[in-house]
């Protein structure tokens, strides 16, 4: 479903976009013109904030090529350490005023927030990552099949066992984690019946840090290592980097998540031991979002990216992954079946 609507500003001083902005945690903006049209979008983070190395900065990644094509003002803002559903649908809810179009929530824990703010503003577009609950003619439910990929992981941690173990590590114990713990099991299971399985959560919820705790991925990680696990695949966000911190100190492999761990900075002393990752294209899913509105045609309802779409994939930049003629078959024979429908994958 699409809705067709204009960009909304709202004329702000100087002044009272410094103060609101600061009221809603850390922010970044670019551009410098506060002429009527100049502002874009607007991303909030989820938990683990920018410089995740994952699902937060997949959506950044989105702001930036957004700014740089369109060449208008963009913000994002930081989240605070214990805040409530109303502090971020008032950190919305300042973008909002402040004209930014879209404004994006990164993450399910903004479902209450999203919906807040765009029945207050009916002519901004609102999305959110990670939510399919909010069904609001001024918001675009931006979701993923993230099973798919997780699926094609299992896949490969099941072809590169030595050990026949392997583990998963969740952040915490959701039902949007559950989808990619489901989906890497069964590609593990329909590639090799023989290859065990160890699964953890970190955290029963978000505030405990599921998320944005390394010390507690790295934790789980070396327990599971400890029981023979050869290949670890975390979907725990900034925690996963503790995952393959342990993975590279006891040489193994890990497998990434949501972003391509092995391109990244903060990650390039262990890349050697990333073997891939379940991709899932949250920069492209914004800036789409983003597009649409530019282009006077926002995207609205449920916008999905799968394997089919190409927004969900694994990562072919360790060469010795993508080198692997054997296991590059098999990952491209589980595709082609899930594509048609031949696969069906378990997203629970």
């Amino acid at each position: 479903m699409r809705r067709i609507s204009r960009i909304t500003v709202a004329g702000a001083a100087t002044a009272s976009l410094a103060l609101a902005l600061s009221a809603c945690g850390n922010t970044s903006t670019s551009g410098s013109s506060e002429s009527k049209g100049d502002k874009g979008l607007a991303i909030a983070y989820d938990v683990g904030g920018k410089g995740d190395q994952s699902f937060n900065d997949a959506a950044y990644a989105g702001l930036e090529k957004a700014q740089k094509e369109f060449g208008y003002k963009t913000a994002d803002l930081e989240p605070t350490e214990g805040e409530t559903d109303a502090d971020k649908e008032q950190r919305l809810v300042s973008l909002a005023k402040q004209g930014y179009n879209p404004v994006v929530g990164v993450g399910y824990a903004y479902a209450s927030a999203v919906k807040g703010a765009a029945e207050k503003f009916p002519d901004t577009t609102f999305g959110i990552v990670d939510d399919a609950t909010i069904n609001t003619k001024n918001v675009a439910d931006l979701v993923f099949n993230e099973e798919q990929a997780s699926y094609l992981a299992g896949v490969a941690a099941a072809k590169s066992t030595k050990s026949k173990v392997v583990g998963f590590v969740g952040g915490v114990d959701i039902p949007l984690i559950h989808k990619f713990q489901a989906g890497f099991a069964q590609g593990v299971k329909d590639t090799d019946p023989k290859v065990k399985v160890l699964s953890q959560y970190l955290t029963q919820t978000a505030e405990e840090g599921g998320f944005a705790s390394p010390d507690k991925g790295k934790t789980a990680a070396e327990g599971q290592i400890e029981k023979k696990a050869d290949v670890v695949y975390a979907a725990a966000g900034l925690s996963g980097q503790g995952v393959i911190e342990a993975a590279a100190a006891k040489k193994v492999w890990a497998i990434g998540v949501d972003s391509d761990q092995y391109q990244q900075e903060a990650l390039a002393k262990y890349k050697d031991s990333i073997l891939t990752s379940a991709m899932k294209d949250v920069a492209q899913a914004v800036y789409s979002l983003a597009k649409s509105v530019k282009d006077g045609k926002p995207e609205t309802g449920i916008v999905r990216g799968d394997l089919k779409t190409g927004e969900v994939s694994l990562s072919n930049s360790n060469p010795k992954f993508a080198d692997n003629a054997e296991l590059q078959e098999a990952i491209k024979t589980a595709k082609e079946k899930i594509i048609s429908g031949e696969i069906k994958v378990k997203s629970s």
